[in-house]
């Protein structure tokens, strides 16, 4: 059940769009209410909605931390995103802090 804000606001004649009736009721969500799955929803964008095991889950399954995550999630979205190059980068910048961190080991990529 939501609060009044969104009957509220229809009868006073206002029309919401979408993107802010779903604000609205994601800002009042009462937990009883039937909603849709957290993992059928993503905020900014669609660039997982292809993918055959969203890469959240992926992460979860294997409790991967921070940093291994940031990986799979770069690496599963280059393509998808619009962000190719940049993503890639992404991903080698936090398998190299793996490296670093982890490893104690400090890797230089060159750009060839």
């Amino acid at each position: 059940m939501y609060t009044g804000a969104i009957a509220a606001s229809e009868s006073l004649g206002e029309d919401l769009d979408g993107d802010t009736t779903r604000f609205i009721k994601q800002m009042l969500y009462v937990p009883h209410e039937k909603e849709d799955n957290a993992l059928d929803l993503q905020v900014g964008g669609d660039h997982y909605k292809g993918c055959g095991i969203q890469p959240v889950e992926y992460i979860h399954a294997n409790k991967l931390g921070y940093l291994e995550g940031n990986v799979i999630k770069y690496i599963t979205r280059h393509h998808t995103k619009g962000e190719g190059r940049k993503d890639i980068e992404k991903a080698i910048h936090y398998a190299q802090l793996i490296l670093e961190l982890e490893y104690n080991q400090q890797e230089t990529v060159t750009n060839d």
